[in-house]
């Protein structure tokens, strides 16, 4: 089996050291990081990762809208998506958030240590 890729995408410095930190030594997996929405897009450009972790709330460009344009770039349209959000999404972003076929959310904050194991259910990887 080869090593999963996976992009994070948060604006949060110490989040995203945490979260590659647990990714890489409890999930095995090589992960990118971004700090900005533009970031993101340059990044799937580069290399197509296995899934993308993407933050909700971000200046600038938001998560929806970041995903919105990770979906019209001919290598992100079905890369898997998981949105990490700090607060409970509305049931507007909920219909907007399935129409960008997101594959699901995890709320902020979580327990880093099963943060794989829950990526992985989400995404039916075999752990």
């Amino acid at each position: 089996m080869t090593q999963k890729h996976v992009l994070l995408v948060d604006d949060d410095a110490s989040i995203r050291e945490v979260i590659q930190l647990t990714l890489e030594v409890v999930g095995g997996w090589d992960v990118q990081l971004a700090a900005s929405g533009a970031e993101a897009l340059e990044q799937v450009r580069d290399r197509q990762p296995d899934a993308i972790l993407l933050d909700m709330m971000m200046p600038g460009m938001d998560g929806p809208t970041t995903l919105s344009k990770i979906r019209q770039a001919a290598t992100g349209g079905t890369v898997p998506v998981i949105l990490l959000s700090a607060k409970l999404s509305q049931r507007r972003d909920d219909q907007q958030l399935a129409g960008l076929g997101v594959a699901g959310v995890i709320g902020k904050p979580f327990d880093p240590i099963t943060l794989p194991e829950r990526i992985s259910s989400i995404l039916g990887w075999a752990a």
